[in-house]
């Protein structure tokens, strides 16, 4: 099974962004350890800080992959192109938040990735990820 993992704008900086909200840990320290614990999943892991990019690599696996995880981060709250994408493709995507987006800023609560996700998981810190990869199990 195939499952790609997408972060948006930010991600990169894991480890070092906001540690209270976001923890200490690198997400490709994190997708390591995700990789030894579903060892019968082919994982991918993509992030970007570009809009752009990150609806060319939805359309680019969105036919082809089993599933993906997607945290657009700040676009999730903006970006009715990342909305329009997920609508288009057939590969199912699964919206995912390290914080809880509720407990945030209000401009946070709107989503345009839901209602065309599979499901939304958020607040679980990066433990979100792994949620959402047993969702595709």
């Amino acid at each position: 099974m195939k499952i790609s993992i997408i972060n948006g704008p930010n991600l990169n900086l894991l480890g070092k962004r906001e540690p209270a909200v976001y923890g200490s840990q690198t997400f490709e320290d994190y997708f390591n350890t995700l990789k030894e614990k579903f060892p019968q999943l082919e994982l991918t892991y993509y992030q970007s800080n570009i809009e752009g990019e990150l609806i060319a690599k939805i359309q680019e696996l969105g036919f082809s992959y089993d599933g993906i995880i997607l945290n657009a981060g700040a676009y999730t709250h903006t970006s009715i192109g990342i909305g329009d994408a997920i609508k288009a493709i057939t590969t199912p995507v699964v919206e995912v938040h390290i914080s809880n987006t509720f407990s945030r800023e209000s401009f946070r609560h709107q989503s345009y990735i839901s209602g065309s996700a599979k499901g939304v998981i958020l607040g679980f810190g990066l433990q979100s990820y792994e949620l959402a990869l047993l969702s595709f199990l």
